[in-house]
């Protein structure tokens, strides 16, 4: 039985784009059918479509980057850390009893470099989401974060982290088990390890869930990702009480790559593929991997004590200005 073709999952901006190509198909079948050479206008239309796709994606708005950072094939930790690294083994468990699939890690081979890698995973389908808690990590996630950095601390081996949460587990629970002391803690640890720490965002920055992972010597993100101290939708529900805002909220909230380089906040931005990520996921992490490795050239220069002064200093001058 030949296996099912995945139906291509189109955002709302796309779908133009998606009825073009339809076009083109269609005019194609029939000529091939009719044997009928209508190559020149199958060129034209072609040549079309480039354009509109080009014009489409150089003039994103901070909602469609939301969306495409939420693109439900959108590349995971996972798929970045396998693809990345020539060996890989993932590690469980934060020693006190719990196992967070929503937040995974191990230890990896990065081109010759022993580094110990972790972010946050969401699910491919909504059966995996469940599972994963669409990528909301539970306290023991991040303790579980914790452990692996110390480890890397102990072995001095660098730490790379995936950001891609909509934001921590908020949920009874969470609180029961000490969410926001999980995070508070690796905020603090994080500024005291003496190995480099390269985060980045690959899809979703959340607030507070992002921030758990997210203090280290640099800062990436890939150029439709996005990062937050409140989701769009949440923001739009306490200022105007209306959800349906979001788009609004997108832009005053300055959440894209671009506006966070700006703000001095992001170090660099990774480009990707035209049409985002998922477009050709093997690219994107071919531009990560690049990117993880120059970076940690540099940082690797640097004595502990050193790296330690400047990451600290890095997040003081967050939110600095000169009236």
């Amino acid at each position: 039985m030949a296996p099912t073709e995945k139906k291509p999952f189109l955002l709302e901006f796309e779908k133009p784009l998606a009825e073009l190509q339809q076009r083109i198909d269609q005019i194609r079948e029939l000529a091939e059918e009719s044997n009928v050479d209508v190559s020149s206008q199958i060129g034209q239309l072609e040549t079309k479509y480039v354009q509109l796709r080009d014009e489409i994606f150089s003039s994103l708005t901070p909602s469609q980057r939301l969306q495409l950072a939420r693109h439900p094939r959108r590349p995971s930790t996972l798929d970045y850390i396998q693809a990345i690294c020539d060996e890989w083994i993932e590690l469980h468990g934060d020693r006190r009893g719990k196992d967070d699939p929503a937040l995974v890690g191990g230890v990896g081979n990065l081109a010759g470099i022993p580094v110990v890698l972790l972010g946050h995973q969401k699910g491919r389908d909504t059966k995996d989401n469940v599972a994963r808690n669409f990528g909301m990590a539970a306290p023991g996630g991040y303790r579980k974060a914790m452990r692996l950095m110390d480890h890397a601390n102990r072995f001095g081996m660098p730490i790379i982290t995936f950001i891609d949460t909509p934001g921590a587990w908020a949920g009874l629970e969470a609180e029961e088990l000490g969410q926001g002391e999980a995070i508070a803690y690796n905020l603090r640890e994080m500024f005291r390890l003496d190995v480099p720490i390269i985060c980045t965002v690959i899809g979703e920055g959340g607030s507070g869930g992002a921030l758990g992972i997210g203090v280290g010597d640099r800062l990436m993100m890939f150029e439709h990702a996005v990062y937050y101290v409140a989701s769009p939708e949440a923001c739009a529900s306490i200022l105007w009480k209306d959800a349906g805002k979001a788009s609004q909220a997108a832009e005053v909230l300055k959440i894209t790559a671009k506006d966070l380089k700006n703000l001095g906040i992001l170090d660099q931005i990774l480009p990707e593929p035209l049409g985002g990520a998922h477009a050709d996921s093997v690219r994107a992490a071919g531009v990560l991997k690049d990117a993880i490795l120059k970076n940690l050239q540099a940082l690797q220069l640097l004595k502990p004590a050193e790296l330690r002064s400047l990451r600290y200093d890095k997040f003081r001058q967050m939110g600095v200005f000169n009236e």
